[in-house]
């Protein structure tokens, strides 16, 4: 898992303790920051996932590469 990945996670849960806290208080910024935190949590995620996946595959084409180098062409 991938570092952006935790954090989006983190934000997402904190956002929405944010979110039902300011409604039950009936407090309108707490309420609109906690939803801007599952935002942002959802596009830390989304660039966890993209990097996570950029990672996976240069490790297997590096395994690819290792595995092909005693063929010849």
């Amino acid at each position: 898992m991938d570092k952006k990945n935790l954090e989006g996670k983190v934000d997402k849960v904190t956002g929405k303790i944010k979110e039902v806290g300011g409604a039950a208080t009936d407090n309108r910024d707490l309420e609109a920051e906690g939803k801007l935190d599952q935002v942002k949590g959802k596009v830390k995620e989304g660039l966890g996932n993209l990097r996570q996946g950029i990672k996976d595959k240069l490790d297997e084409l590096d395994k690819n590469k290792g595995e092909n180098k005693g063929e010849n062409p």
